[in-house]
């Protein structure tokens, strides 16, 4: 369900989302109007659920998590029980940064943030593979990031 957005609240969510700890004195600023209206609009968007909440996004590396994994699981067996087993025990693995339901050769991905291979061959064997209904596991190793971002594209709007 989407809402109706008009351009000041796109341009909220623009700004919002490449700096969370605007004010909303310094959005209305920047937009020209007054603190007031900037502040109705930000929190009917935080009410209608457009702005889910405000984090911190940490830098992984100078927290010594050099390995970025994406991982592809097929069950051993399809059917919706096995899928709520699998999604249910993936959300408590804390390693597993996302997830996502896939079409064509795989049934998951899965995006892994861990310090080194060794932690990631651990996490793997250790944790993933406790998971019964995993039938394949495939690792595919980043190297480089070349881009790493949370800002949606909203010119599309």
């Amino acid at each position: 369900m989407s809402i109706e957005l008009t351009s000041q609240d796109i341009k909220i969510l623009d700004i919002l989302q490449r700096d969370s700890d605007r004010s909303s004195s310094e959005i209305a600023e920047q937009l020209n109007i007054s603190q007031s209206p900037a502040w109705r609009r930000i929190n009917r968007l935080e009410e209608e659920g457009v702005i889910e909440k405000k984090v911190a996004i940490l830098n992984k590396e100078s927290l010594g998590m050099q390995l970025v994994a994406f991982t592809t699981i097929n069950l051993s067996k399809a059917g919706r029980k096995n899928m709520e087993l699998f999604e249910e025990a993936v959300t408590q693995l804390d390693e597993v940064i996302e997830c996502y339901t896939m079409t064509g050769a795989w049934d998951y991905m899965l995006k892994v943030v861990v310090k080194d291979i060794r932690s990631y061959e651990k996490f793997v064997r250790q944790r993933l593979l406790e998971v019964p209904m995993i039938g394949e596991v495939h690792s595919h190793i980043s190297v480089t990031e070349i881009k790493n971002t949370t800002e949606l594209p909203l010119r599309q709007l």
